[in-house]
């Protein structure tokens, strides 16, 4: 395999992993308000996320540093392309990291209604920006011959790059909904069953209409391939969150569902990459000619080489701690965890 490719895979599995695992916390802040009817439910669904989001941040670094340096071009015309939504992005996950923090600083109701608000809006903002994003990139943007975009910002608002965003948060509210059932005991977790149902309807249909155009639009043997095991995985996901566990009598098979919205999320973002594959940034004017792809954007061979190498030896750990992390707050959490 030449290194480009490789790039391109290794690329593609971080805004997998990144998308798989902030997805669901996304979810999670978008649903602060709704499953948490008083200040003390809000605080358990705020805290299961509370030793996780940062570190599922890291994806989306780590993804970008990567594109930066194996294909410089494509993250030069990526990120002047899309300047201001991306900066949107950042600062709404700014102040997300902010109002997780100064929520707690001050008891009075108002003060952590608005902080709440924040949440929101930096779960809510990401999660659609990003379906907008990666459904342009798919869709392709209007470059010329330098690999500069000659478009503007509301040339990005197309209707198929709207419903790329609607979906991307649909999606994200259904794994929320179920992290959090998954995570939590009593009436939450009861709540957050019947909402992952309600929501994972709509998401399923806005996904199977979304990943519908895009392989008409741009779709080969793979694209199709993945986007069919995506699709259900999402229903099989959906079946788990309503069948109830033999071993637990409260609860649902959430941790079925949820490997399955994972899965699904998961198989979804890798059937746009496989339905990219060789471009990294199409054109939509002169495509033969304008159009990025993974080898007239990348690095000198020499550059991949050593990045590979790097990559050998620190993904592992990077992995491993992760996975740490998450075995070590496993457990679930309620009302009766949080002091008053």
């Amino acid at each position: 395999m030449e290194l480009t490719t490789l790039w391109f895979l290794l690329i593609a599995g971080l805004f997998v992993g990144y998308f798989v695992l902030e997805g669901f916390d996304f979810g999670v802040g978008m649903l602060v308000p709704v499953l948490g009817r008083d200040d003390r439910e809000r605080r358990v669904v705020i805290n299961t996320i509370g030793p996780l989001w940062d570190g599922n941040e890291v994806w989306l670094i780590t993804a970008g540093g990567a594109m930066f340096a194996a294909f410089p071009e494509w993250y030069a015309t990526l990120f002047s392309g899309f300047y201001l939504p991306l900066l949107l992005i950042l600062l709404a996950l700014i102040l997300r990291g902010v109002a997780f923090d100064f929520r707690g600083k001050r008891p009075e109701a108002a003060w952590r209604r608005r902080w709440d608000a924040c949440i929101v809006f930096g779960s809510v903002v990401p999660a659609f920006v990003w379906g907008v994003v990666f459904a342009n990139v798919v869709r392709g943007i209007p470059l010329d011959a330098g690999h500069n975009h000659v478009g503007g910002v509301l040339d990005l608002l197309n209707p198929y790059a709207l419903l790329g965003g609607v979906t991307m948060t649909a999606l994200f509210v259904t794994h929320g909904a179920i992290f959090i059932a998954l995570k939590t005991t009593g009436d939450i977790r009861r709540r957050a069953n019947r909402l992952a149902g309600q929501a994972g309807l709509g998401a399923a249909a806005l996904a199977v209409l979304f990943l519908g155009l895009t392989l008409a639009h741009r779709g080969g043997t793979a694209a199709v391939v993945l986007s069919a095991l995506a699709a259900v995985c999402l229903v099989g996901g959906l079946v788990a969150n309503r069948v109830r566990s033999r071993t637990d009598a409260e609860g649902r098979r959430e941790g079925w569902a949820f490997a399955g919205t994972a899965a699904a999320i998961a198989l979804a973002v890798a059937s746009l990459f496989a339905g990219l594959h060789p471009y990294v940034l199409p054109s939509t004017v002169e495509p033969a000619v304008n159009s990025l792809t993974v080898l007239n954007a990348a690095s000198s061979a020499y550059t991949l080489k050593i990045m590979s190498w790097v990559a050998v030896v620190f993904a592992p750990i990077v992995v491993l701690y992760q996975g740490w992390t998450y075995w070590v707050f496993r457990k679930r959490i309620g009302t009766q965890n949080i002091p008053d």
